[in-house]
C-alpha cells in the first residue's frame, strides 16, 4: 500500500488558517447575534413602555366607571385588527376593561392586575394570537378626592414581527461574515504564497547545485532561513573539500610510491646478489608501509563535521594520558588538567583523539616533569554553539619563535636524535585547518616550556 503523501506547508497552513478563521467567525457571529438579540429585546421593551406612557397621557376615566381612550392612538397598528400590536387596560371592574381595535375579537388573556407602580416585561409568552412580548404597568388614577382608581395597562407585540427583524439581521450577518471569511482566506493564501517564496527559491537553488549549475546557494534569504542556508553551504563546501582531499591523497600516495617501486624494479633487473636484493626489498617495503600509513592518517584526519555530537574533553584526555604515562614511565611526567566542565568538541571522536594524542605525546616527549592540559569554552553572543580553546603546556626547553613555522612543516623534527617521524604536529595542523580553527605556538608562562594553543571559534 502506497504511503500517503504528506500535505505541503502551504496546504497545512491554509487548512489551519481556515479552521481558525471559521472558529473565530463562528464565535464572532454568535456574539454579534446574541448582542443584537438582547439589544432588540431591550428596544422592544422601551418601545412598549413608551406606548404605555402614551396611553396614560391621552386617556381619562369618566366618573370612575368608564375608561376614555386617547383620540389618537400611539401607533396606527393599534387600529388594524390582527396587526400584531395590541393594548389592553384592565381596571378593578369589568366596566373599566378596554382593548385596542387591533385586539377586538382576539380574546387576549391579559387579566393580570399589578400593584400600583409595578412594571413587568415578559416574552415570548403563549396567547390566543400566538407568542407575544408583553409590557405591563400598574397605575393609580385619581378620579376624585374620595378614592383613586387602580388600572393595569398591557401592551403586547407579536413575536412574528420580532423574529422577522432578527431573521433579516441574521441573514445579513451570515452574508457579510461569509464574504469576509472568503476574502480573509484568499488573503491568507496570497500571504502564504508570498511568505513561502524564499523556500521555493531555496529549492530551486539546491536543484541548481545538484545539477552542477551553481557551486553554492546564492542570494540573500530571510533571517529565519539564513542559518539553514549557511549550514547547507558549509555542508556543500565540506563535501567538496573531502572529495578534493581524497583525490589529493590518492595522487600523493601514487607519487610517493613511484620511487620505492622504481628502486625495486632496478634491483630486480640488475645483477645484485640475493642478500642485497633482500635487504633492498625490506628497506623499500618498510618505506612503502610508512608512506601508506602516513597517507591513510592524512586522509582520515580533519573531518570537519557541520552536524556532530558534542564530545567531552576530559574523558578522551584521561585515556590518552594513561597510555602516555606507560610509554614515558621512566620520565615520571605529571600531567595536570584544568578542563571546563562545559567544554565540548564538535567533531569526530577520531579527530579529537588524534588532536589530543599528538599534542600530549609531543608534550610528554619534551617535558622534564610536568605537562598541563587546559580546555576553556569560547562563547560569542548570538552563536548557535560555543567554541573551544585547548592549551597544552610543558616544562621542556620550548621552541624558539623563529623555528615555529619550520617545525610545523610535515616531516620536520625538532631534534633528529629524538625518535619520531615529524608528522604529528602536521596532522594536528591538518585537523585544525579542517575544522576552521587556529594553531599557535608560544612559550608557557606557567611552566616555561612550549605552549600549543588550539582554538575553534563559536558557530
Amino acid at each position: 500500500m502506497a504511503q500517503r503523501r504528506p500535505l505541503s506547508l502551504q496546504a497545512r497552513s491554509t487548512v489551519a488558517a481556515g479552521l481558525a478563521l471559521a472558529a473565530f467567525l463562528g464565535v464572532t457571529g454568535f456574539a454579534l447575534d446574541k448582542a443584537y438579540y438582547d439589544a432588540t429585546v431591550a428596544a422592544m421593551r422601551d418601545r412598549l413602555q413608551g406606548y404605555v406612557y402614551a396611553y396614560l397621557a391621552g386617556s381619562d376615566v369618566l366618573r370612575g366607571t368608564k375608561l376614555l381612550p386617547p383620540e389618537t392612538l400611539p401607533d396606527p397598528e393599534f387600529n388594524r385588527p390582527g396587526s400584531g400590536l395590541y393594548a389592553v387596560v384592565v381596571g378593578e371592574s369589568d366596566s373599566l376593561r378596554w382593548e385596542s381595535p387591533s385586539a377586538l375579537g382576539r380574546e387576549l388573556a391579559f387579566d393580570t392586575r399589578l400593584p400600583v407602580g409595578e412594571t413587568r416585561f415578559e416574552g415570548p409568552v403563549d396567547n390566543s394570537v400566538g407568542r407575544v412580548f408583553v409590557f405591563s404597568q400598574g397605575v393609580s388614577w385619581e378620579v376624585d378626592e374620595r378614592r383613586p382608581v387602580n388600572l393595569t395597562v398591557h401592551v403586547a407585540q407579536s413575536e412574528q414581527q420580532f423574529l422577522r427583524q432578527v431573521s433579516a439581521y441574521r441573514r445579513t450577518l451570515v452574508r457579510w461574515l461569509g464574504a469576509l471569511g472568503i476574502v480573509l482566506l484568499l488573503l491568507q493564501i496570497a500571504l502564504l504564497r508570498w511568505g513561502l517564496n524564499p523556500l521555493r527559491k531555496m529549492v530551486r537553488d539546491v536543484d541548481n547545485v545538484m545539477n552542477g549549475d551553481a557551486d553554492r546557494l546564492p542570494g540573500q534569504y530571510p533571517a529565519e532561513l539564513a542559518p539553514l542556508t549557511s549550514s547547507l553551504n558549509e555542508l556543500i563546501d565540506f563535501g567538496r573539500e573531502q572529495l578534493d582531499r581524497y583525490r589529493n591523497t590518492m595522487s600523493d600516495l601514487a607519487h610517493s610510491l613511484k620511487t620505492p617501486l622504481a628502486v625495486l624494479r632496478s634491483e630486480i633487473d640488475g645483477d645484485s646478489g640475493y642478500s642485497n636484493l633482500r635487504r633492498s626489498v625490506n628497506e623499500q617495503s618498510q618505506r612503502m608501509h610508512d608512506i601508506v600509513s602516513y597517507q591513510l592518517s592524512r586522509a582520515t584526519a580533519s573531518r570537519h563535521q557541520v552536524f556532530s555530537t558534542p564530545l567531552l574533553i576530559e574523558s578522551a584526555a584521561e585515556g590518552i594520558v594513561a597510555s602516555l604515562e606507560k610509554v614515558y614511565a621512566a620520565k615520571r611526567v605529571l600531567c595536570e588538567f584544568e578542563i571546563d566542565p562545559d567544554a565540548r568538541f564538535f567533531g569526530a571522536q577520531g579527530d579529537l583523539m588524534e588532536l589530543l594524542g599528538n599534542l600530549l605525546e609531543n608534550a610528554f616527549k619534551w617535558a622534564s616533569r610536568r605537562v598541563l592540559l587546559t580546555a576553556h569554552v569560547v562563547k560569542t553572543p548570538r552563536m548557535r554553539r560555543a567554541g573551544l580553546e585547548l592549551r597544552v603546556e610543558d616544562d621542556g626547553p620550548g621552541i624558539p619563535p623563529e623555528k615555529v613555522e619550520h617545525l610545523l612543516q610535515r616531516g620536520v623534527r625538532g631534534d633528529e636524535r629524538v625518535q619520531g617521524h615529524g608528522i604529528g604536529l602536521a596532522i594536528v595542523q591538518d585537523i585544525v585547518k579542517g575544522y576552521r580553527g587556529s594553531l599557535s605556538v608560544h612559550r608557557s608562562d606557567a611552566l616555561g616550556g612550549a605552549l600549543f594553543c588550539v582554538r575553534f571559534e563559536a558557530m
